[in-house]
């Protein structure tokens, strides 16, 4: 058994987990971590270390190998800086090569050895001689990965239809799969402006709040069904799954509610 913790390499990389080596942590240290190639930054996303069994591990883990310095963090920032201007002149040189793709973001590793630059396109992409053409400007190995709209959406930020900062940007670590299913479970609107987020796609809280849904469902009648109440037979034509309640139309066209709430 080994103890971890939680760390997101750089600003969009994976969250994995480090041995700490001792070093006190709290969520939100900048830390100095080993990577591929020599010393990269990340942030630390939980403190709590927990064990893992060696066995399950495909490699074993990598280190912290200390919390990040004034003179760290003043670099961290000098690379995010860097990383705008790589923007820019990798974007000419896109227009140069007449690349159908969309840069969306930058990153370069602490020791600026590597420069990640991320994009969207619709169609696969030849960049071999855009990464060429980088290579000798920055000199520095570059990597280009194209990612998804959800992607884009996590890396840029931005309110939700509900009003708070997106899931993806502020907690969600992994995108998990979400389907038109799990909207009409959860008897949602079926209108795409009403049930996608900013990225275009269908909202990624329908699929963590999923299981409630499917827990709160249980010993409740499904809409269309029909049922029996004291007032005679009709149809249910709505559902509450957090109130517990169903609405019935009666064949006279009226409309019952009946409470689920005490029921077991």
């Amino acid at each position: 058994m080994i103890k971890v913790v939680e760390v997101k390499q750089r600003e969009e990389g994976k969250a994995t987990h480090y041995t700490t080596g001792g070093i006190k942590l709290v969520a939100g240290d900048f830390v100095i971590i080993e990577s591929d190639r020599g010393l990269d930054y990340g942030e630390v996303l939980s403190a709590e270390e927990i064990l893992l069994d060696n066995k399950m591990l495909e490699s074993p883990p990598r280190k912290i190998i200390r919390i990040a310095n004034k003179y760290d963090v003043d670099k961290i920032e000098r690379n995010r800086q860097k990383a705008k201007e790589a923007i820019k002149t990798c974007n000419k040189k896109i227009a140069d090569h007449k690349l159908n793709m969309k840069l969306i973001d930058a990153e370069l590793s602490f020791d600026c050895s590597k420069i990640l630059f991320y994009f969207t396109a619709e169609e696969r992409i030849d960049f071999r001689e855009l990464v060429k053409d980088l290579a000798k400007i920055f000199k520095a190995r570059i990597e280009l990965k194209q990612v998804g709209v959800r992607d884009e959406a996590k890396m840029f930020g931005g309110l939700g239809p509900c009003g708070r900062e997106l899931c993806c940007t502020r907690f969600l670590k992994d995108f998990e799969p979400v389907t038109i299913k799990m909207a009409k479970d959860q008897t949602l609107s079926l209108n795409p402006t009403k049930i996608s987020g900013v990225c275009g796609r269908l909202m990624c809280c329908l699929s963590y709040e999923h299981k409630c849904y499917k827990e709160s469902a249980k010993g409740l009648p499904r809409i269309s069904q029909r049922i029996k109440t004291k007032e005679g037979p009709g149809k249910v034509v709505d559902v509450n799954y957090l109130k517990r309640t169903a609405t019935v139309e009666l064949e006279d066209g009226r409309q019952v509610k009946l409470d689920y709430s005490k029921k077991k």
